[in-house]
């Protein structure tokens, strides 16, 4: 009876353990959220008071490019209203996106190896700065080219006159698209090092690679070639540069994984150096 009851309450002892560094991961990740809403909340705040002027900033590459007396447009009611609201809100989470992938890294970063927190963060880092890169490349490169092409081409009769929602969702679309396409590098990267595939096979399937993303390119840009060819040429350099990178890191991993197996093979002699090391000393001794 009693051993019955030592049992129970080993078990109860161990389930309590178990459930207790679940409910405080639990309690960390909540924390965790709630700082990245604060964030979000403070950065948004400060943003809605010039919401407009951001819309007018996000929309002088196709106002430059409207005809004379052409303007945007509002089609509903609360549109003036609910789409700078919208633009502010997407802002304040991308400038915030530093802050929340720092969280996430901070709350992943304990379980991981050394040699995967030194490998970790340089490539979130680089994640980041890509990000921003692709979208500064939509909005500088893209978006003068693409709505010089697609105003010029209206047809004779036709006044070009947008609406404010959806040139906010298009552009956000291809912002999306431009900061994904250039975490190529990235991608490719993690690829090689997990194991997936290697740098020679990739770079034996660059024809297939190029032809991906122009396919990539077609899909998640609007039907002009402009976009789609200013969208697949840099995936594919970026691609390369990945591709540089990974067979660089896989080097260097080589190169250390031979230097601990010297250090693991030289173990052994330096243990039975020491052993007879001893036996002298302890002989030694005895003849004194």
């Amino acid at each position: 009876m009693s051993e019955h009851n030592q049992s129970s309450s080993g078990s109860e002892t161990e389930s309590g353990e178990q459930e207790l560094p679940f409910l405080s991961h639990l309690f960390e990740l909540r924390d965790r959220l709630l700082r990245i809403v604060l964030v979000v909340v403070l950065i948004f705040a400060g943003l809605f008071a010039f919401a407009n002027d951001l819309y007018h900033m996000l929309a002088t590459p196709l106002l430059v490019h409207l005809p004379e007396g052409s303007s945007m447009i509002a089609t509903e009611v609360a549109s003036p209203f609910l789409t700078p609201f919208k633009l502010a809100l997407v802002a304040s989470i991308f400038m915030a996106m530093p802050f929340i992938l720092y969280q996430a890294w901070a709350f992943i970063a304990p379980g991981l190896y050394k040699h995967e927190k030194r490998l970790a963060f340089p490539l979130l880092f680089s994640s980041i700065v890509l990000f921003y890169v692709g979208m500064a490349f939509a909005f500088y490169v893209v978006f003068p080219l693409v709505f010089g092409f697609l105003t010029s081409t209206a047809p004779e009769g036709v006044t070009v006159m947008t609406d404010i929602s959806k040139y906010l969702d298009f552009v956000l679309k291809l912002f999306f698209a431009f900061g994904v396409a250039f975490e190529v590098p990235i991608a490719t990267i993690l690829l090689v090092l997990a194991g997936v595939t290697t740098a020679d096979d990739l770079a034996a399937k660059r024809a297939y690679i190029i032809v991906a993303a122009f396919v990539v390119g077609m899909l998640l840009t609007p039907p002009d070639v402009i976009s789609q060819t200013l969208l697949a040429l840099p995936m594919w350099l970026l691609f390369e540069v990945g591709l540089f990178f990974s067979r660089v890191l896989v080097r260097q991993r080589e190169e250390q994984n031979k230097e601990a197996d010297k250090v693991r093979e030289n173990e052994p002699d330096d243990e039975l150096d020491k052993a007879i090391a001893e036996e002298e000393k302890l002989n030694t001794s005895r003849k004194d």
